[in-house]
């Protein structure tokens, strides 16, 4: 049985939980899975079971419990050295790292303006420009990533990586939102999007019940 249990909320909506998922599922760890559906009565409850800050994604390891994505992310580096969650080489680690980083604090105007919602038709809405400075600086930071050390694949850094997992989310947001990008970012997002992982997600997705109506109305 695995030694792993991965808590997450709805694979529908839940931006946070995709990311370590994406990664643990893409690299083959296996792993227990809890859903714990968001916007419930009993929803801080039953994470309150798993983590003291009541939020998911929580990764629990035998006495080890680890919660926030990112941290989840570096746990897992540690705890499978010998996976590429990271990119070997340290520069282009330290810039996967940073592009993080600045994922995980970062881009709220986009956060705020176009929730995560995997199932929702693709339709543009009208946005602020913030979002569009949002985007532009993605585009930018992907650029960059593939320009210096993307030559060996599709992805950021050649092959798949933390940095893909921490983006994943944008990437969702992208398409469903219809926003504008160029060939270059819309040829990584292609890549994401083709993923088993990233298929496996949604048709998880697709196969819940629960439906917050804030997400769906937007």
């Amino acid at each position: 049985m695995p030694s792993l249990k991965l808590v997450i909320a709805n694979k529908a909506y839940s931006s946070w939980s995709f990311r370590p998922w994406i990664l643990l599922t893409h690299f083959g760890v296996p792993f227990d899975e809890v859903v714990i559906p968001l916007d419930q009565p009993d929803t801080r409850a039953r994470l309150l079971e798993y983590s003291p800050a009541a939020r998911a994604p929580v990764l629990i390891d035998a006495d080890t419990t680890v919660w926030d994505s990112l941290a989840i992310i570096e746990y897992l580096a540690e705890l499978r050295p010998g996976l590429p969650v990271w990119p070997s080489e340290l520069p282009a680690r330290a810039l996967a790292r940073s592009l993080s980083a600045e994922m995980h604090s970062g881009f709220q105007a986009l956060r705020q303006h176009c929730p995560a919602q995997f199932l929702r038709p693709v339709r543009a809405i009208p946005l602020p420009a913030e979002v569009d400075a949002d985007v532009r600086r993605i585009e930018q930071a992907w650029r960059d990533a593939r320009a210096r050390f993307g030559s060996g694949g599709p992805f950021l850094f050649g092959a798949f990586c933390a940095a893909d997992a921490m983006f994943a989310p944008v990437v969702n947001r992208l398409h469903i939102y219809d926003l504008a990008i160029g060939e270059e970012a819309r040829a990584y997002c292609e890549a994401v999007r083709a993923l088993p992982a990233w298929k496996a997600w949604i048709a998880g997705a697709q196969a819940e019940t629960w439906r917050i109506a804030k997400y769906e109305a937007i």
